[in-house]
């Protein structure tokens, strides 16, 4: 098979062209036009565009990336999720890497038993690289993606462990906001692959255990409808920076999250706001992946507008 997903064919009969969206077998494949329909057709039937501009960003070679002299970043690997700008119901992951680590990668996809590498290769520092495609309207059909990611560098840097990951998508997935990708210059649903390193104190974990049951604090139930405003939060938010602002609204957020799980509520809604949407994209990519909730939704629009997200909880 001399194609692969994401290639832009022309037929060579019809006056159609698109991307290739599904390899059926070693001869038929399956390609998807801008009618957003995926037409199966023999592989001998098509022939790929010369001169079309792919999509994908390249990676570099190893010999071809220049040390660091700066900081170092160790940590800082998505899967970036972004339709075609051409034909809106295809989609194209992105592998990207915001590490100072070149990465050797690798994704194969399972389906029903049977398995297809689908990508294999380096992804260059601060880079990001186009790995597969599939219409979003088939997300039901799609195959569960198996990552394995090497860490390398020439510099004195401690590798990180390599990275096996598995994931199976569902619609609520992306159902969040679309977030800028600059690594691929255009919004993208983000999806973190590597997660922020957890730092114990090791003497605060110790006295936690120590401390007398009195010093205790019960967690009090929350309300059903948590306002994340920052002026409901705190008085003198007038001297706060953004940065400072988005923490003190995702540090109330956890906590009423946390303090929802354990009393057992059946849901909670958080009033974020719409404003530039950092805090709602903030929130739908916690909620995205936590193993205690169902699904997340906006809030009822007729009182909330956009402003608000509903979560059910397990």
């Amino acid at each position: 098979m001399k194609y692969k997903l994401g290639d832009f064919v022309r037929f060579v009969d019809e006056k159609m062209e698109g991307y290739v969206t599904t390899i059926i077998d070693d001869d038929m494949i399956g390609v998807t036009g801008e009618d957003d329909f995926e037409i199966p057709v023999l592989a001998s039937k098509v022939t790929t565009v010369h001169g079309h501009k792919s999509t994908a960003v390249e990676s570099q070679a190893f010999d071809e990336v220049k040390a660091n002299t700066g900081d170092f970043d160790t940590r800082g690997i998505y899967l970036a999720v972004a339709s075609d700008q051409r034909i809106a119901s295809v989609v194209h992951f992105y592998l990207v890497n915001e590490t100072s680590f070149q990465l050797l990668t690798a994704l194969t996809t399972e389906k029903l038993y049977k398995f297809k590498g689908e990508y294999a290769g380096i992804i260059a520092p601060k880079s990001a690289t186009k790995i597969f495609s599939a219409p979003l309207q088939d997300i039901q059909l799609w195959p569960v993606f198996n990552f394995q990611v090497v860490f390398y560098t020439t510099q004195n840097i401690a590798i990180n462990q390599p990275l096996i990951l598995k994931e199976t998508f569902k619609a609520k997935d992306f159902s969040g906001t679309k977030t800028v990708v600059p690594l691929i210059k255009q919004q993208a649903w983000l999806i973190r692959l590597d997660e922020p390193e957890l730092v114990l104190d090791a003497e605060k974990l110790k006295e936690s255990f120590f401390k007398p049951a009195e010093e205790k604090r019960e967690i009090e139930k929350p309300v059903h409808e948590i306002d994340l405003h920052i002026e409901k939060l705190r008085d003198d938010h007038q001297f706060l920076s953004s940065a400072e602002i988005l923490n003190i609204q995702l540090t109330a957020f956890r906590k009423a999250l946390d303090a929802a799980i354990v009393h057992k509520l059946p849901s909670i809604t958080f009033i974020h706001g719409v404003g530039n949407g950092t805090l709602k994209n903030e929130l739908h990519k916690i909620v995205g992946k936590h193993p205690h909730i169902q699904t997340f939704m906006d809030a009822r629009k007729e009182k909330f507008g956009y402003g608000a997200t509903k979560v059910l909880l397990k």
